[in-house]
């Protein structure tokens, strides 16, 4: 777990969001195309952060 979290930190993958694409998909998966659910292989299927709201000077 703490080498998943360490590899989306590297990335720039939130681990969260992350873990949850992959909790919520890895029962329907074939074991024999794991590979798929890897950080930088689910990483364009996650949502992108969102940016900051602009300061109101």
């Amino acid at each position: 777990m703490y080498g998943l979290i360490g590899s989306c930190k590297l990335n720039g993958i939130n681990p969260r969001a992350y873990l949850e694409y992959v909790l919520t998909h890895i029962a329907d998966h074939k074991i024999n195309r794991i590979e798929e659910l890897l950080p930088w292989n689910v990483a364009p299927r996650l949502p992108t952060k969102a940016s900051p709201p602009a300061s109101a000077s």
